[in-house]
This record gives structure tokens, sequence and C-alpha cells, in this order.
């Protein structure tokens, strides 16, 4: 089935009232929610989302992920002299959207992020004084989103005042709190973006080769049958994820609180939009340069396996990436990140014991055929046709701890660069990604959710 510009942006009067576009072919695709495991009362922290379902690839535990996506950025609609309305005004709403839905696929899982223009414009003196610190790197845990040497030189770093990430495998769950968010009329929308995740682990195929299929996206003819992602490898393994409250704020002692407990449970949360070039990849990579690229050189894995071990056992240091540069020239994606991304000794907190090698962020990533985005108030930024990509969304501790992940990627390690361009064939995925946006937020606990420190 041939996607047109219609069915992309399908009913361009509607706009941003949420028209879903290419986005209803995923229930058409899918024939139905999955099962799902019950879930108990919400969690403090917003950005945990419970009932996950957990399967087997390869002998290899993975995470389920939520059939649809959807990410909205906002400017507020409100001045300083009205916080304390709209935080009552916000609460409400989203308690009505709790009350409905369970905090799961199943249901919705509604996570509220803030950007610093919202702490500088509107809540500037509180912020001063509550905003937690980052104890490694002495600044705040909220910092401003910077280029990577990586990312191109128009990457647009974001402004938003504040971005709800919506989660649900069904649709109309997320259709209906993002009706409910414009019904407030706090916020003025600048961007929606939409997506999907769902891959074939029962055998099936996976719903993104079905949706590139679909879509006609250049290389779609080339992805595995059963791909969790549009460059087929798993991304959910459960080792490779975050285990519970570790991104915390809190958890790992990154975090001076400065006194106040105001943002325990909290979190920090990176957005941005990166367009993929699926048939470059397939085409210009074999499995095994694509097995280097995804994951590190040398590693003996079986011509077509789309998920890797990613446990402790498997983690990369920085010995280990650097003595894999110097034999081969190369360096592998997830083992690069690794080397910050991990655990570098056995952790305990609050009588839970985090082993050497256990994963700190806590992705919530999902491929997309928005170009960049499903509607922006941008108008001219959104391309013709659909477009593979990713948005991408992840927990970390801080903000400085998800700036040390990204520049590993770009080969940044701890103790100094290894010497290739940043966007060399060699170094990870970079050849085939280019970021379009950027911003990071601070993700306070669900029970600071709505503006957060206005009360102060």
């Amino acid at each position: 089935m041939k996607l047109t510009r219609r069915d992309a942006l399908i009913g361009a009067a509607a706009g941003a009232a949420g028209a879903a576009g290419i986005y209803e072919l995923v229930d058409r695709l899918t024939g139905g929610t999955p099962p799902r495991p019950e879930v108990a009362a919400a969690p403090p922290e917003q950005h945990l989302l419970d009932g996950i379902r957990i399967v087997e690839s390869n002998d290899v535990e993975v995470l389920v992920p939520p059939l649809h996506h959807e990410v909205v950025t906002a400017r507020l609609a409100v001045d300083r002299g009205d916080l304390l309305d709209a935080q009552k005004e916000l609460t409400h709403v989203l308690d009505g959207i709790g009350g409905d839905y369970a905090p799961s696929p199943a249901g919705l899982g509604v996570t509220v992020a803030w950007g610093q223009p919202y702490f500088d414009r509107l809540v500037p003196d509180a912020a001063r004084r509550y905003l937690p610190r980052d104890r490694r790197a002495n600044r705040p845990v909220l910092i401003d989103a910077q280029r990577f040497p990586s990312d191109p030189s128009d990457t647009r770093l974001e402004e938003n005042d504040v971005v709800f990430l919506l989660r649900s495998d069904v649709r109309d769950h997320i259709l209906d709190a993002e009706q409910r968010l414009r019904g407030s009329k706090l916020f003025r929308f600048t961007s929606i973006r939409r997506g999907f995740a769902g891959g074939g682990f029962g055998g099936e195929q996976s719903l993104p080769k079905q949706m590139a299929l679909a879509a006609q996206i250049p290389g779609a003819d080339l992805i595995p049958e059963t791909a969790e992602l549009f460059l087929g490898f798993t991304s959910t393994q459960r080792a490779g994820m975050g285990p519970g409250a570790i991104a915390n704020h809190e958890t790992l002692g990154y975090v001076d609180f400065r006194g106040s407990d105001y943002f325990r449970q909290g979190t920090h949360m990176h957005l941005s939009h990166i367009h993929e070039d699926v048939e470059a990849w397939y085409l210009n990579f074999d499995f095994d340069e694509r097995v280097t690229t995804a994951f590190k050189p040398n590693l003996e894995v079986e011509d077509g396996t789309q998920t890797v071990r990613q446990g402790p056992q498997d983690v990369s240091s920085t010995i280990d990436v650097r003595r894999d540069y110097r034999r081969s020239g190369r360096i592998g994606h997830s083992a690069s990140i690794q080397t910050t991304s991990r655990l570098p000794r056995d952790f305990v907190a609050e009588g839970v014991t985090y082993p050497k090698g256990t994963a700190i962020p806590i992705r919530a990533d999902f491929n997309t055929l928005d170009n960049p985005f499903a509607w922006s108030e941008h108008a001219d930024e959104i391309g013709a046709t659909p477009a593979a990509g990713v948005h991408f969304v992840v927990f970390n501790p801080t903000g400085d701890d998800f700036r040390r992940n990204r520049l590993a990627m770009d080969g940044v390690l701890p103790g100094g660069k290894i010497p290739l361009e940043p966007r060399a064939r060699e170094q990870g995925f970079n050849s085939i990604l280019s970021t379009t946006h950027r911003q990071n937020f601070l993700v306070p606990p669900r029970r600071h959710r709505s503006f957060p420190l206005a009360e102060l």
C-alpha cells in the first residue's frame, strides 16, 4: 500500500488537533492489543511504566514496549501570575486521565517533563533554590542541549517549556489524552511526534517492517521480517535497560538535592529526532559489519541474529574499546557507550544491589515515519513524504550523565577521544544517522509533575 502525502498528514485542517494519519495503520496491521500483565498503583516516578511484558528472543529476555507512542511539545499560554491556577488545572486534567487509564501499556503511560525555559522564565527564584545539582559535573542536573561532534551543523536545539510523553497499546487512549491537554488552554503546542514499536518476537512479520513497506521508504524490503526496529537489531534487551529506579536522581548518589526532597524520585529526560538511512545501512554494510557497527568488532554472532546479549558479562570497558580500535580501526555503538552507561562496580542503593555492568539509562525510543514530526508549528519543516527515523527518548540521572553517554557514541571516552572523524563509517551508526532536533528536560516525581515549584 503506497502512503501518499495526504496519508502522512491526513486532514490538514485538523492539523495539530490530533489527526492520526499513517499511524492509523498500526492497529490495522497488528489486529488488536497484545496481552499485558496486571499493574498496581502508579509509582512515584513518572518515567517508570509498569505492565511491560517480557519475552525471549534468541534466548535473551526482551521487554515488549507499547505499540503506540506520542510526544507533544508545547510552550505555556500562562504567565507568572496565573501559575497557581494553572497548576491546579493541569493537576485536575492529569488526575482525570489517570483515573480513566491504568499507568501501563494496556492503559496509558503519561510522563510530563519541563524544559529550562519554564524554570528560567516562570519560577526563576524557586529554581535557583531547589533545582538539584550534579555532583560529578558541578552543574545543575538540567543542562542546555548541545550539538555533538557527529550532529549536523543545523541540528535544532529546541526551547520548549514542557513535553508530554504518551505511551499505550491503544491509540484512542493517547488521542483522548492529547485532546484533554489541548482543552485545558494552558499550552500552545509546538510539535506532535508519533511512532510505534513492535517486534515480531512470535515469528510474525514485525510492525516496523510492515509500516516501512506500507510507506515504501527506501530500503523497506531489506529490513528483516521480524525486526523490532528499522535497523534490524533488538534494542530492548532486559539487561540492556536500566532496572527499577536506577535512573532516579537519588539512586546512584550523583545528585545533590541541596537540602530538599522536592525532586527526589525524579529524573532527567533527553528528547531528539533522528533520521535513519535504512537503504544505506543494508546495502553498504553486510551482516558482519552491521554487527560490528551496532555492537563491537569481532563479535561472533550467527548470521541473521537479531537479538544479541547485552548483559553485565558482555559489557566493554574503555580498555576493551581502545584495544578493538587498535586491532580493527573501528569501534562499536554499544561497546563505546557502555564505557559510560554501565556501572563500573557493584553498587547498593536502598537495599538493592546493582551488579557491575548494570545499565543506567532507561530508553523509551520508538521508530517513526515522521519527517521529522507528525505536525509542527513550523509547517515548512515537514517533509513531503514519510521518512524512516527514531524519536529518541532516554532517562538518565542527570543531563551530564546523558552528555557523557552521547559523547562516548562519538568516541569521546573516559581518558580521551578515539581518533576517528565524527561521521566515519568506522564509528558506530554515525554515518547513517542524522539528528534534526534536540532538547533536555527535567522529569519531576509524580507528586510535582504539574507546574513544578509554582507553589513555592
